[in-house]
């Protein structure tokens, strides 16, 4: 059973769930740019580099790497079931943008600064070589930006850039969290926000 942080995170989870039940697998993966295998009824969606075997219509969730994040975390479970349901294949971007400058960014900004960048500041700027440490553990690109900054793939062609400044005397730590500017194509306000938090917390295990 995933870890439940919250017992609300199971209405909405079952609640879309049960939308995709419904869904037209075929017209979902050539949407998405996914595999469908239509004998084993099953989706294969990469996840922060891991691949997930999610089973259609009835839901579930396997992995080959029994490390997956995912497996265990009801938000990211929903997250890419909100992606089969809504999302589509990720056009070339061009460059990166703050979640302010997205889509109804200004009216959901303040709970995405909660949740995600005065998170990660905290977690991150307070602990700068232990982010180090566990981002090059991953796949993460290091990018410039901040006292230290990495560039990871969320989902194929999907990509956050995350940058930590740390804290001293004088000033508190820092963070800012970038997206590529095709994320709209396929994530909603909120969805950015979970993208945020799924990462941050995948982050802190590692540390």
């Amino acid at each position: 059973m995933p870890n439940i942080e919250n017992h609300k995170e199971m209405v909405p989870f079952e609640h879309y769930v049960g939308l995709f039940a419904s869904l037209d697998p075929a017209e979902a993966a050539a949407r998405c740019g996914v595999p469908y295998d239509a004998q084993a009824q099953a989706f294969t969606v990469r996840l922060l580099y891991v691949d997930y075997r999610i089973t259609w219509p009835k839901f579930s969730i396997a992995s080959e790497d029994g490390g997956g994040f995912a497996l265990n975390n009801l938000p990211a479970q929903m997250l890419l079931i909100r992606f089969l349901l809504e999302g589509r294949k990720a056009r070339p971007s061009s460059g990166f943008l703050t979640y302010r400058e997205m889509p109804w960014g200004e009216v959901y900004l303040k709970p995405f600064t909660g949740r995600c960048l005065n998170r990660a500041a905290f977690a991150f700027g307070t602990r700068l070589e232990a982010f180090r440490k566990a981002m090059e553990g991953t796949r993460a690109l290091p990018v410039k930006g901040g006292d230290a900054a990495y560039q990871l793939e969320v989902l194929p062609g999907y990509d956050v850039r995350i940058m930590v400044w740390e804290g001293d005397d004088e000033f508190p730590p820092n963070s800012q969290i970038l997206f590529s500017d095709n994320f709209p194509d396929a994530f909603s306000a909120e969805d950015r926000t979970v993208v945020g938090d799924i990462l941050i917390s995948d982050i802190k295990r590692r540390m």
